[in-house]
């Protein structure tokens, strides 16, 4: 295990399900300018272009659909994709689920999925967004029932600030809300890809004081 506040890489080619999105944008373009190979996921062929200026490499698959070819030949996956509201069973749940059976029949044992606060009690979230979360709820459900090895990050509300690379987490931070910047979700989704304390773990995170790092250490031990 690494020591703390180290992160040793393991995974190449990450597949950023969801790559169009706005966290999806910054998780390609932080994989994009190392040294991995950012597998870009997007719908439409008109995507493409725009995930390979970030430094990603594209790749075209629909989550409602066969996705074999994008999970092919990939060391994990980040679960970043959305309906945005206007199809929330078929893509953050069956979309999810879709893709984490495609990840075990391919062999591809990393998953990290982008889940949300409130996830745990739908039924006490706001009416609005209930649907969303019991099916992100269920979504969650199905990766830990799975045989992947997996990292569920909940965060409260996304905001477009610049992030600080500060956040809080812990498996129940005790709050109705929060928020954090898209930036810094994204940048805590990729420290999770190869940071053992976070495997096997469900979380909410929040804007905070301690580096991501620091405050995933301290999910494990919590």
């Amino acid at each position: 295990m690494p020591a703390s506040g180290e992160v040793t890489i393991v995974s190449q080619s990450i597949l950023i399900a969801g790559s169009h999105g706005q966290v999806g944008h910054h998780i390609t373009e932080i994989l994009g300018g190392g040294n991995r190979t950012a597998r870009a996921m997007v719908r439409k062929e008109s995507q493409t272009e725009e995930m390979a200026a970030l430094g990603g490499e594209p790749v075209v698959a629909d989550l409602t659909a066969d996705v074999d070819h994008a999970v092919e030949g990939c060391d994990a996956i980040v679960f970043a994709a959305g309906s945005g509201g206007e199809d929330v069973y078929g893509v953050d749940r069956d979309g999810a689920i879709n893709l984490i059976d495609a990840a075990s029949e391919a062999g591809v044992d990393r998953f990290v999925m982008l889940s949300s606060m409130g996830a745990d009690d739908p039924e006490s979230g706001p009416e609005p967004l209930r649907d969303y979360l019991i099916a992100k709820a269920e979504a969650d459900e199905y990766l830990r029932n799975s045989e992947l090895n997996y990292t569920i990050v909940r965060p409260g509300e996304l905001t477009n600030e610049s992030g600080t690379g500060e956040i809080r987490a812990g498996e129940d931070l005790g709050l109705d809300s929060g928020d954090i910047p898209r930036e810094d979700v994204a940048q805590t989704l990729v420290t999770a890809i190869d940071f053992e304390p976070v495997y096997g773990e469900t979380f909410e995170i929040l804007s905070g004081e301690e580096s991501i790092e620091d405050a995933l250490e301290a999910v494990s031990s919590s």
